[in-house]
């Protein structure tokens, strides 16, 4: 084999056609060759352009063997494509493969060449090949916004992005300009359009920037595998990258808008937002916050993620080194000065930990006030159990008393203390803190009165004693304590799983919706178990009421006109309101109820989207099919109009001096143009009278042995040996026989134009459950499966290149019109390889018996 293992894969990427990739791609095979590398030329495609077919020259001068290519037949004309086995058989160190891109003739192995590259690097071979940006699989779409032109041929970016080697070939508008008008690239008569078109300044700037872009994210991922194989996991400071810290708090909008500052003075820096949720799933964040100021960085130019951890101040910069960030935006602590003094903070453990990166500490209108404050109460357990346990405390404590007051005397003080000791845990665990207390309390009294010497007393005459009542004090406060952050831990977990679990419900809920903004409205209104959920949109400047509502969808009775009139109102911006009518809703439901909300404005938008989108669908369609027109019919009209003028002007100027075999190839020539002229007009009028349901259709009982003959003759000699066959007992069908010849006309032609020279296209029929199928049957190469409804549609020719045969009409023409007539026209695969095209027609009622006639 030319190499051992895997071959190696060098691409040169063209910022647009004519930078000059495939001279370059042989330029670096002439210096392999040089060096004494075998290297062959497997595909070079020239395209007519003289320097690089004198280093083709060059190259060969040189030494440098060039594997002939393979002829490939299709459709009537032969076709030259890479020799993928002889390159094989030859087996090179190097192959010169260009145009990665391109599609192969049918019929080939593969049906793209950049699959046939992966071939030969699996054999072991280098290959140096090229591809032009608008190739790029991700940028096609991109490219044709830009240049208003479509690239059929396309290549993934997962094969570019995965070659060894990616050099950009690249050149400034202008000089890329000056090598078209000198010839370079194209011929004489396509500079002027190349020029004034895809070649435009503007153009060309914006192919430049794509692929500069494009190979930089490539560049990107080289030096992210290159540090991570070699366990690298300082920051390189390569290109600005600035992560922003968002809590989901009110203060994310400003430190979004302050690091997008930062990240617009470094061109080209990279703006990126991180949330950190606590893997325990106990957070504060404000769902609806957080969705908008995703939406917010979105707006901005970056990207939104979130990861899960624990430490928080680990977690980010952990995500910041991983994306190696070079500076670090956090806001000031919303916490007091008690807080603050107690820990320091996420802000000042992040800077102590951020070693090279840069942290910004932004202010913000929530930083903590100067003043201290005292730790906010927490709600603990339920109030029910606090009860019980007070009750418990009042039953067990005197029951316990009495036991032991029994028992005195086998009794000693240890275990008297020991008992009490265990109803006092035995209350921190039922009731927490209070109840825990108060139990302590009583315990070390009635120690203290009915066993501690002197007896019946509440005096301490020992120091030990006294520690004995601050001991259980200690306890309770210690156990209860655990007990108390426990069960606000529990609260928060069912909290957050519930919150979860509504969220869940409803992205579902949404999902599976034609139309989310009712299923939404209406999720909110279960959940919350709320009497209506209305959306409400402020009325725009210029109406009279400018301060006024307008309901777009309600659920629910009672139904709600402004904000102020239901129990709960969220605002979602300046110009949408989510109103709940029903009961009020504590402050913690309402964080979920932004949630809602939000989504409530996404879905808004999408369904507002999608009308226009359907509003603006018949337009482009007419638009498309208008140029689509124009760019068709501009050469089928002037091709016969030309030859028609030509013909005529040849019999008027020199008609006495033209033999009659001459004139009479001049006047066939004419008649031909003009006849041609004649369907293509027809086609478009019949086309336009069926978009606009304007056909007139008479159908009648027929014979198809009627029809099929008469379709054939207007085809001419060439339709003389297409094979009819039909069964005697065929029935008729009812069918317009004007429209149905038509029909039977486009398909025949189809057939033969693509039918191999000796194995002419058959037409047959058959009978079956009331219809008639009638199949036009060629032996070409066939469509995909998946391309097959594209050969109905106006103004196409799936891939032929030859544009003398019409303007892509035959096929849809003759679909509506059979449909006008009530039957179908489908495409099916021919047992022996080609396509069969199945016209289904009602077939006519038998005539009744005149015995059965009233």
């Amino acid at each position: 084999m030319g190499g051992v293992g895997r071959g190696t894969l060098r691409i040169y990427l063209g910022a647009a056609p004519g930078v000059g990739k495939t001279y370059a791609a042989l330029d670096e095979a002439r210096r392999r060759l040089d060096r004494g590398t075998d290297v062959v030329i497997g595909l070079v495609e020239t395209h007519g352009r003289r320097h690089t077919a004198a280093m083709v020259d060059a190259a060969v001068l040189a030494g440098m063997a060039v594997v002939p290519r393979r002829s490939v037949e299709h459709r009537g004309a032969s076709f030259t494509e890479l020799d993928l086995d002889a390159v094989l058989a030859r087996a090179p160190k190097v192959a010169v493969v260009d145009e990665l891109a391109h599609t192969n003739v049918p019929g080939s192995r593969n049906d793209k060449r950049w699959q046939d590259v992966q071939e030969l690097l699996a054999a072991g071979i280098d290959v140096i090949s090229t591809v032009n940006v608008q190739h790029l699989e991700s940028l096609n779409d991109v490219v044709e916004t830009i240049t208003g032109v479509a690239q059929r041929e396309t290549v993934p970016d997962e094969v570019v992005r995965q070659a060894d080697q990616v050099e950009l070939v690249d050149m400034a508008p202008e000089a890329l300009r000056r090598r078209m008008a000198h010839g370079n690239i194209y011929t004489a008569e396509r500079v002027d359009a190349a020029l004034a078109n895809y070649f435009r300044p503007g153009n060309l700037t914006a192919l430049r920037e794509l692929a500069l872009l494009w190979l930089a994210g490539k560049v990107d991922d080289q030096l992210d595998r290159y540090r991570a194989e070699h366990r690298i996991a300082g920051v390189w400071e390569t290109r600005e990258r600035v992560v922003v810290a968002l809590t989901g708090g009110p203060e994310g909008d400003t430190l979004i808008r302050r690091a997008a500052r930062i990240a617009a003075r470094a061109r080209g820096a990279d703006l990126l937002a991180v949330h950190v949720a606590r893997s325990d799933g106990l957070t504060g964040a404000d769902p609806g916050a957080l969705g908008g100021q995703r939406r917010l960085v979105e707006s901005l130019g970056g990207t939104f993620h979130q990861v899960v951890g624990e430490d928080v101040p680990v977690a980010l910069l952990d995500f910041a080194r991983a994306s190696n960030a070079t500076q670090l935006v956090l806001g000031a602590s919303r916490r007091s000065r008690l807080a603050r003094i107690l820990h320091p903070g996420i802000g000042v453990t992040t800077t102590n930990l951020s070693g090279p990166i840069d942290v910004h500490m932004v202010t913000h209108s929530e930083v903590g006030g100067t003043g201290f404050r005292l730790p906010r109460a927490r709600r603990g357990l339920d109030p029910r159990r606090r009860l019980l346990a007070m009750v418990l405390t009042v039953a067990l404590l005197p029951a316990l008393t009495a036991l032991l007051v029994q028992g005195r005397d086998s009794v000693d003080l240890s275990l008297d203390i020991l008992g009490y000791l265990i109803i006092v845990v035995a209350m921190s665990i039922v009731g927490g803190f209070l109840p825990a207390l108060l139990c302590a309390l009583a315990s070390g009294l009635l120690l203290n009165y009915y066993f501690v010497p002197p007896l019946h007393r509440w005096t301490i005459a020992d120091g030990n004693d006294a520690l004995a009542i601050a001991g259980f004090v200690l306890v309770a406060a210690m156990v209860s304590r655990v007990v108390d952050t426990s069960a606000h831990r529990y609260a928060q977990a069912v909290r957050a799983s519930a919150e979860a679990a509504t969220l869940s419900v409803l992205a579902g809920s949404v999902l599976r919706g034609e139309d989310a903004l009712p299923a939404l409205l209406e999720r909110a209104r279960e959940t919350f178990a709320m009497t209506s959920a209305t959306l409400l949109e402020r009325l725009p400047t210029d109406t009279p009421d400018r301060d006024g509502w307008r309901t777009v969808l309600s659920v629910g009775p009672d139904a709600c006109t402004r904000p102020g009139q239901g129990a709960v109102d969220v605002p979602i911006g300046d110009d949408l309101a989510l109103v709940l009518t029903g009961r009020p809703l504590p402050a913690s439901d309402r964080r979920i109820l932004t949630a809602f909300a939000a989504q409530a404005a996404v879905a808004l938008e999408r369904r507002r989207l999608a009308e226009a989108a359907a509003q603006a669908a018949p337009i482009a369609e007419a638009d498309r099919v208008r140029t689509a027109l124009l760019a068709a019919v501009s050469h089928d009209l002037r091709t016969p109009l030309a030859a028609a003028k030509a013909s005529v002007t040849g019999l008027r100027g020199g008609s006495d001096l033209l033999a009659p075999d001459e004139r009479d190839e001049l006047l066939a020539t004419a008649d031909e143009s003009l006849d041609r002229l004649t369907r293509l007009v027809e086609n478009l009028l019949d086309l336009s009278r069926l978009q606009a349901g304007a056909l007139s259709v008479f159908p009648r009982p027929i014979g198809l042995d009627d029809v099929i003959p008469h379709a054939l003759a207007e085809l001419g000699p060439p339709a003389r040996a297409i094979p009819i066959r039909l069964p005697d007992d065929l029935p008729t069908v009812d069918a317009d026989p004007a429209l149905l010849e038509r029909v039977l006309v486009n398909l025949a032609a189809n057939a033969l134009r693509h039918s191999p020279e000796g194995r002419p296209p058959t037409i047959t029929a058959s009978h079956l459950a009331g219809r008639v199928e009638l199949r036009v049957v060629d032996h070409g190469p066939g469509i995909p499966a998946d391309a097959r409804e594209q050969v109905f549609r106006p103004f196409q020719r799936l891939g032929d290149r030859d544009n003398t045969t019409g303007v892509g009409l035959g096929l849809a023409l003759a679909r509506g019109l059979t449909e006008a007539m009530h039957g179908t026209l489908t495409p099916e695969d021919t047992p022996a390889g080609g396509l069969t095209m199945v016209i289904s027609l009602p077939a006519s009622a038998p005539p009744q018996p005149f015995d059965n006639l009233d």
